[in-house]
């Protein structure tokens, strides 16, 4: 099946940055040397190797959880976000004209209520431009929605059977018979706040054109569902109320939600739109915004959604989101000095770590903290059955130890050395191992506090018990890690292809705390 003209167009207009191949001749000749050259340090000089990956793995994930770490802080007061009060609002006849894209793929659990949740948004109907995006063999959820008369704002559009059958695919079409000055994109289990539109237009209108995106803020409103579905939540509440707008502070590249960005019809079509190959087309997007000189801003206003409640389905989700940050990585770092022109210093450091780093960080989570907790226990039992601080992780006094540690069957289990101080030792790699050392306790102390904030955002969105939930955040960074070697494996054997997320599971039982009428 032959892609359709739309996302040849976007492929022929974006050469540097579509994701329609994921890796050059050029990174594949690139990342095989690396691969070689690291396999032949494993077999001939295994401890080298062990120093390089490491090291430089850590200082990766330093200056990513130091990001993150940094713009949450400096979030906590509210900074990094637009509020709009009720007396900013235009009034009715000066809004202008606003397309809601809906993208649905089987999605008939939930067809039936997207339409009233719509058209329950507090914004002139006449003023509405709404387009139900269908693919062309979703003869199921055409049949959902059109049980009962549709408003006449409301119109459905239905995309051409192609390739990739994605949902960035489906927006580009949308966006085509976009007649809004301004557009947004829903997901179809979405519980936008009544006003978000009026304060969407507030925003755009207070600035002179720069801005081009606003991002509203997503949760979920199942938290209380089970566990899963809590973690879930506490990571969106990190994630929209402090990690967003503290990078916002910092003016780089926001990765995009993947619903609730608000656009300006004009500045999307001129940057083509999204990405139909990119399974994360919302963060890639976010990045050519910002290569576009645009600015990207994130509006105190918040869509509800569902969290998964099923672990399957959640792994599914998180390792197509995995695979679609991979995606942009490679796509725009096929030529690193012309990404840097484009981006800037700023801009290239914060897309880098934002988006590659953020993914080493999951690719490694699922290493670093078991690893950190085996070696916690082996720590504390040396230290309770005599041993010493110094003397576990000095290589120098480990001799006159050597019995520490306990036995399990002809192994010896004991902490291994951190430190390689002493006569004998190589004063550079001596060097090198301290102050390795000291990024280690480092990373430590900023993934406690990291947990503390996942903690604070939970207290300032008042949602105190998720504030235990979150002292979880480890197992949940490994499960995250899971579903990230999932999609990273599918990056090389199903790069396009689209994991569908179920909605509809929670039953619809959590939505009357939101809208009770």
């Amino acid at each position: 099946m032959k892609p359709d003209p739309v996302t040849e167009l976007f492929r022929k207009t974006h050469p540097d940055t579509c994701a329609a191949v994921c890796i050059t001749g050029k990174q594949k000749l690139y990342y095989w040397c690396l691969f070689l050259f690291l396999m032949f340090l494993l077999k001939y000089r295994w401890d080298i190797f062990v120093f390089v990956t490491s090291f430089f793995l850590l200082l990766l994930y330093l200056a990513a959880v130091g990001m993150k770490l940094l713009a949450g802080i400096l979030a906590l007061g509210g900074a990094g976000v637009e509020r709009v009060k009720p007396d900013d609002f235009l009034t009715d006849e000066d809004l202008p004209v606003y397309t809601v894209l809906l993208p649905l793929y089987h999605e008939k659990e939930v067809a039936e209520t997207i339409v009233p949740r719509i058209a329950a948004l507090d914004y002139p109907r006449e003023k509405l431009d709404v387009k139900l995006l269908l693919e062309q063999d979703d003869a199921e959820t055409l049949t959902a929605i059109l049980k009962s008369p549709l408003p006449s704002c409301f119109s459905v559009i239905r995309i051409p059977d192609a390739q990739p059958k994605t949902k960035p695919r489906a927006c580009n079409f949308g966006l085509q018979e976009a007649k809004g000055e301004f557009c947004v994109i829903y997901d179809a289990e979405d519980i936008p706040e009544k006003d978000q539109l009026k304060k969407a237009v507030a925003v755009f209108r207070k600035d002179s054109g720069k801005t081009a995106c606003i991002q509203a803020k997503l949760n979920y409103h199942n938290h209380r569902q089970n566990l899963l579905t809590a973690l879930f939540t506490v990571e969106y509440t990190t994630y929209f109320d402090l990690m967003l707008p503290g990078m916002n502070l910092f003016h780089l590249p926001l990765p995009l939600g993947g619903t609730s960005n608000h656009f300006r019809t004009s500045c999307l079509k001129r940057i083509g739109g999204w990405d139909p190959f990119n399974v994360t087309e919302d963060c890639e997007l976010g990045l050519r915004i910002y290569e576009a000189g645009w600015a990207t801003k994130v509006l105190d206003s918040v869509t509800w959604e569902e969290a998964n409640s099923r672990m399957g389905n959640w792994f599914r989700q998180r390792s197509r989101w995995v695979k679609g940050f991979l995606q942009t990585h490679l796509a725009h770092w096929r030529n690193p000095f012309r990404t840097m022109k484009r981006l800037g210093i700023a801009g290239t450091l914060g897309g880098y770590l934002a988006v590659g780093g953020s993914s080493v960080m999951m690719l490694t989570n699922v290493i670093f903290w078991p690893l950190t907790l085996w070696y916690l226990f082996l720590l504390g039992y040396s230290m309770a059955n005599g041993e010493s601080l110094c003397s576990v992780i000095c290589a120098d006094n480990t001799a006159a130890s050597a019995t520490a540690g306990f036995e399990l069957g002809p192994f010896l289990f004991r902490p291994w050395p951190l430190i390689y101080t002493g006569p004998g030792e190589n004063p550079v790699l001596s060097f090198l191992s301290c102050f390795s050392f000291g990024i280690t306790l480092f990373l430590l102390c900023s993934n406690i506090l990291l947990i503390f904030l996942h903690a604070a955002a939970c207290i300032r969105r008042k949602t105190y018990y998720l504030s235990v939930t979150a002292l979880l955040m480890p197992l949940y960074w490994v499960m995250i890690s899971i579903g990230a070697w999932k999609g990273f494996f599918q990056l090389f054997t199903k790069p396009f292809y689209w994991e569908k997320t179920l909605h509809g599971l929670d039953g619809g039982k959590n939505e009357t705390e939101l809208h009770p009428d």
